[in-house]
């Protein structure tokens, strides 16, 4: 969180994951603005689930990387939990809507990557519980 002065503000209400994971690029955005936008658009990738596992893409690890740009546009690098997936080509539209209905975000481009390679590592403590990994 380095490359925003004041992006320690937006992270008061965030968990660990969500502050490492949101990369403000901007300074002209107010921080109330920045932990908004940040829940509503985390909030938004919650809903949207890995069709052959029954935990959303956010709490999976997924997302690797969402960052804001000054005029609110958001770029997100994600992955799937293998390169094979039958929705490859269609989840990263699935992201893309969810995130640009979020109040405030004027447009976002989603890049997949798979490096570094996907794990059950990336796992979220209550993804790990909801499939019974604990």
């Amino acid at each position: 969180m380095d490359r925003h002065k004041d992006a320690d503000a937006m992270t008061d209400e965030l968990g660990p994951n969500e502050a490492e994971l949101v990369k403000p690029i901007s300074s002209d955005i107010p921080p109330e603005e920045i932990e908004r936008i940040t829940n509503d658009v985390i909030a938004a990738i919650k809903t949207i689930y890995d069709p052959e596992i029954p935990v959303d893409i956010y709490e999976l690890g997924l997302i690797y990387k969402i960052e804001l740009e000054n005029d609110k546009s958001l770029t997100i690098d994600m992955t799937l939990t293998a390169p094979g997936c039958p929705v490859a080509g269609e989840m990263p539209i699935w992201v893309e809507n969810a995130v640009v209905s979020v109040e405030g975000v004027m447009s976002a481009s989603v890049n997949m990557v798979f490096d570094p390679p996907w794990s059950v590592d990336r796992m979220s403590e209550e993804a790990q519980v909801a499939l019974n990994l604990w």
